[in-house]
């Protein structure tokens, strides 16, 4: 305004014009700016970054440690698979105190590691699968006379002194003091090994005569089964087997199948029973189509007797050859009456815990079966504590499953 004023007239005041960047230089800036992006992205598909992904943890492994032949040149390289051979001393290398792990973290800039020894927790097993430790209970391991070799790793059999796994692995009934024998309940609690709650649950709530079946899929089962059976449980192998509406309802990878001979189910068989060793016998996992196939499940129950354990039919299928099946190749049998879990509520389930009650007291013998969900082990743990009160023996699946017969046909026979 005051440009105006003072301004000649007749005259027009020449404006300042603003210094401004060239069209291209926003463009150019952008473009770098894309391309950085598109290089970035690129290396981070195809760089191969040790500490990408940080914070990470590996366990300390030393290879001069393992083998005092190998010196610091012959280190494994990055890449490099090493044979057997290059750690033929880890049994005799002492290691850290049972149940602890060392690891080592890596600082993903600097690459700095700092190793740190975790703890074991309450009740921890050893470290090494198969291995038992001072103190631990012996009968834990694997009994090496009890295990054959397959292409898919060791699989139990009758040991060359006819002992068989379902009575090595047996656990003995314990009766009250004092207590007369009353009537007997089992009860299997199954797909352990899969969720970490579940399996953490039966492991510390429910008591030892409690039979766990352990899914094959899970992570370190040897582990689980040791633990399990150190603590006084029976171990069962859960065998998935086709359903009705398979593959839309599918059990799992090395499922039995009536579409498969009886040679491939055999080796899918072994594959399963390869998974972890210690366990009594092997219970069906679904399978109402595979086990209402006679030509199917006939050498798979033949197999399952010639290596020396028991079968558990859960009782889910009423169209199941297994009792008659067992009862051909003197299998020791045992199938369930109720599925606690069927309704998984609190009042159904202590519903069905009364109906095996019933069952127990008419009959003299009661099995029942239940899932890992945490509602069930709850209320089987509170119902355990009270059974014996009441005049029940809470016993392994091995007390109740005899040469072929299921407890239905032991009734009809009375």
């Amino acid at each position: 305004m005051a440009d105006d004023l003072t301004a000649p007239l007749g005259q027009e005041a020449k404006k300042k014009r603003r210094a401004t960047l060239p069209l291209f230089v926003p463009q150019a800036a952008a473009g770098a700016l894309g391309l950085s992006v598109v290089i970035f992205l690129l290396w981070a598909a195809t760089a191969e970054d040790p500490f990408g992904g940080e914070p990470m943890a590996v366990v300390l492994v030393d290879p001069g440690a393992l083998n005092p032949a190998k010196t610091a040149g012959d280190a494994p390289q990055p890449g490099k698979i090493e044979t057997p051979s290059s750690y033929a001393g880890l049994e005799q290398t002492p290691g850290p105190a049972p149940g602890t792990k060392t690891v080592t973290i890596i600082d993903g800039t600097s690459g700095k590691r700092e190793e740190v020894v975790i703890p074991a927790g309450p009740g921890a097993a050893s470290p090494r699968a198969g291995s038992v430790s001072a103190g631990a209970t012996p009968a834990a391991a694997p009994m090496t006379q009890l295990l054959e070799t397959s292409r898919h790793g060791p699989i139990p059999k009758i040991g060359p002194d006819g002992t068989r796994p379902a009575e090595a692995y047996a656990r003995p009934v314990k009766l009250a003091e004092g207590k007369p024998d009353g009537p007997r309940i089992a009860i299997v609690v199954g797909g352990l090994g899969i969720g970490a709650r579940g399996t953490s649950d039966a492991l510390v709530k429910l008591p030892a005569p409690v039979t766990f079946a352990i899914a094959p899929y899970g992570a370190d089962l040897s582990r689980l089964a040791a633990r399990a059976r150190a603590e006084g449980h029976e171990v069962l192998l859960q065998v998935p087997m086709e359903p009705f509406d398979y593959p839309d309802n599918d059990p799992g990878p090395q499922t039995l199948l009536t579409t498969l001979d009886a040679d491939q189910n055999v080796d899918r068989l072994y594959w399963l029973m390869s998974r972890f060793q210690g366990y009594v016998g092997i219970a069906n996992y679904m399978g109402a189509r595979f086990t209402a196939s006679e030509p199917a499940l006939s050498p798979v129950l033949r197999e399952t007797a010639k290596r020396g354990l028991i079968y558990l039919d859960d009782g889910t299928s009423p169209r199941s050859f297994a009792s008659q099946l067992a009862g051909a190749n003197n299998l020791p049998f045992a199938k369930a009456e109720v599925v606690i879990d069927a309704v998984p509520t609190p009042v159904e389930i202590d519903g069905a815990l009364a109906r095996l009650e019933a069952l127990a007291r008419e009959h003299g013998i009661a099995v029942g079966v239940a899932g890992a969900l945490p509602v069930a082990i709850d209320r089987i743990a509170k119902w355990a504590k009270a059974a014996e009160s009441r005049g029940f023996v809470l016993v392994p699946i091995s007390a109740v499953a005899t040469g072929g017969r299921s407890a239905e046909d032991r009734r009809q026979k009375s």
